[in-house]
């Protein structure tokens, strides 16, 4: 969408000029001003939770107003009267929606749903517009009325905090995305592709070769998310967007995240960094998959594993003692309940078992230093240098040189250590190749940017790593998750813990043959509860 238009913050906007009451009327003309307004309190101010008739006089003052579009009275219904007048001028002036009716349906209490619908119309084009939403009615902090509780939503359920609706012609044509066999990748097929879509378009409509077309869209102004469009009035041309997407991957990984809340998965192609799947299973939108940030738990043992090894330290089969517990710097690191302490254990054994006190015990060891495991993930693994170009918006991950408890806690991914599901799927993938592929999305070609690179492992380390997974995935914490899949096959668990949260976040990061995968699910428990069985089903389809 072109930006020159005025918009208007979604603290609240929408100017209706319209016509129709659907709602019935209700004299609004004796409303009192909501909290914001500094309005005198009524004598006899009432409490507790608004009344059945409470709710109905409000919700059809509200409404009505709304409908005639008389923002300022259908403000004074809300508890935020500044924010909801501003909103609802701007759902008239820049969305262009008129002929607004409301019905509402029954009220649940103090919450009543409704039924919105109108007309878009810009240069002569016009198409209805229908959508449901609801409000909630409380009761006034100073007044002592029952208020509309003001939030974005009740304008349109799209909105969050911050977004405007805009009707205009697009900033951005629109593009047919294809997936690496050619067919059409849409929203209506793998929802969750919904952003990453979005962010496309924004990025590569016009070097694709489209035209831009008219949309009433939601325009977020934070965090520089791509707009929303919500109703097309003039179709564009759009261009065509080969990316590396596989469509089989891209199926397997909408159905597996759909099995646990807040879950996130990525797929590359190690041999050439080409991104497979990407798919989220969020209540926000947001696309953690390519941009979350979170302490990543053991899967961090894969870096980490490197750098013991790379230092010579010690090496696959070389010690690495599992004791109960292992203090560094006067705080105590414990494993998960119910392991066996193995002081005889190999650094292949404590991978495939996830001990935290081998790792911890082993960072102490000469010649690492502070900054030998960011020196490890950013030289070897490409990783937390922001110099990434994925094609969109991505998070590189953070592996900063730190010392005290948390240079040790960063070792089993706890501390300061950041990543995203995308990050450790890198990371699998330059294990195993012992080659650092920056993943992208989009043909570099398309658009002439230069990928990341770095340095890579060494042939006998990569070696190491890969055969610890691949024990990981057939005797180790992954053994459960990875059962039944054939071929070439490895692992990694990991679980975060979050302070505040009841679970730790699970995470897992997997192989097989020419396909790496990461999945990351806030509050999942252990690696292999519910992150591994996301891996699991994506490594399944062989990409």
């Amino acid at each position: 969408m072109g930006k020159g238009v005025k918009a208007a913050v979604i603290g609240g906007v929408f100017a209706v000029m319209l016509g129709g009451a659907g709602y019935g009327t209700y004299n609004i003309v004796s409303a009192l001003s909501g909290d914001g307004s500094g309005s005198g309190v009524a004598a006899g101010k009432k409490s507790g939770p608004p009344g059945e008739d409470e709710v109905r006089k409000t919700t059809a003052g509200f409404f009505a107003a709304w409908e005639k579009g008389e923002a300022a009275a259908a403000a004074a219904y809300t508890n935020n009267d500044a924010a909801a007048e501003q909103l609802l001028t701007a759902f008239g002036d820049e969305a262009r929606i008129t002929d607004v009716t409301i019905t509402p349906g029954a009220a649940r209490g103090t919450t009543v749903p409704y039924a919105v619908k109108a007309k878009v119309t810009h240069d002569g084009k016009s198409k209805p517009l229908s959508y449901r939403s609801e409000l909630t009615v409380v009761r006034g902090l100073t007044t002592g009325r029952a208020l509309v509780d003001w939030r974005p939503s009740v304008v349109h359920p799209e909105l969050k905090k911050d977004d405007t609706l805009v009707t205009e012609e697009s900033a951005a044509p629109p593009i047919e995305a294809v997936g690496r066999d050619g067919s059409e990748l849409t929203k209506e097929k793998y929802p969750s592709l919904g952003p990453v879509l979005d962010a496309l378009r924004e990025k590569y409509g016009e070097k694709a070769g489209g035209s831009p077309g008219v949309e009433l869209v939601v325009r977020h102004t934070a965090g520089n998310a791509p707009d929303t469009p919500l109703l097309t009035l003039a179709e564009g041309e759009p261009g065509k967007l080969t990316t590396t997407i596989s469509p089989s991957a891209q199926a397997a990984a909408e159905k597996a995240v759909q099995r646990f809340d807040q879950s996130s998965v990525v797929a590359v192609k190690p041999s050439t960094g080409e991104v497979l799947a990407v798919a989220n299973h969020r209540t926000d939108g947001f696309n953690a998959a390519f941009q979350g940030k979170a302490a990543p738990g053991s899967t961090m043992k894969i870096v980490t594993a490197a750098m013991l090894i790379d230092n010579g330290v010690t090496s696959m089969n070389g010690p690495a003692p599992c004791p109960d517990t292992a203090v560094w710097q006067s705080q105590t690191f414990k494993n998960l309940t119910g392991m066996e302490p193995d002081e005889g254990a190999t650094l292949a054994n404590s991978f495939l078992r996830s001990c935290n006190t081998a790792f911890i015990k082993l960072v102490d060891e000469k010649p690492l230093t502070d900054a030998s495991l960011t020196q490890e993930a950013e030289q070897r693994f490409g990783l937390g240098r922001d110099d990434w170009k994925t094609g969109i918006a991505s998070f590189d991950g953070s592996v900063p040189a730190v010392s005290g408890p948390d240079r040790a806690a960063g070792a089993i991914g706890q501390g300061q250590v950041q990543m995203s599901p995308l990050n450790m799927a890198s990371v699998t993938a330059t294990a195993i190749t012992g080659t650092f592929r920056q993943p992208y999305l989009v043909p570099p070609e398309l658009d002439g940017r230069q990928l990341a690179r770095a340095q890579g492992l060494k042939a006998g380390t990569a070696a190491q790593l890969k055969q610890m997974m691949r024990l990981t995935a057939t005797q180790g914490t992954a053994r459960e998750a990875m059962r039944g899949l054939g071929g070439d096959i490895g692992a990694k668990t990991g679980s975060a813990e979050v302070d505040g949260n009841a679970r730790s976040n699970s995470w897992f990061t997997g192989f097989r043959g020419d396909v790496a995968a990461a999945a990351m699910t806030e509050e999942g428990g252990h690696g292999g509860d519910a992150a591994g069985p996301i891996v699991a089903a994506v490594l399944r389809t062989g990409g």
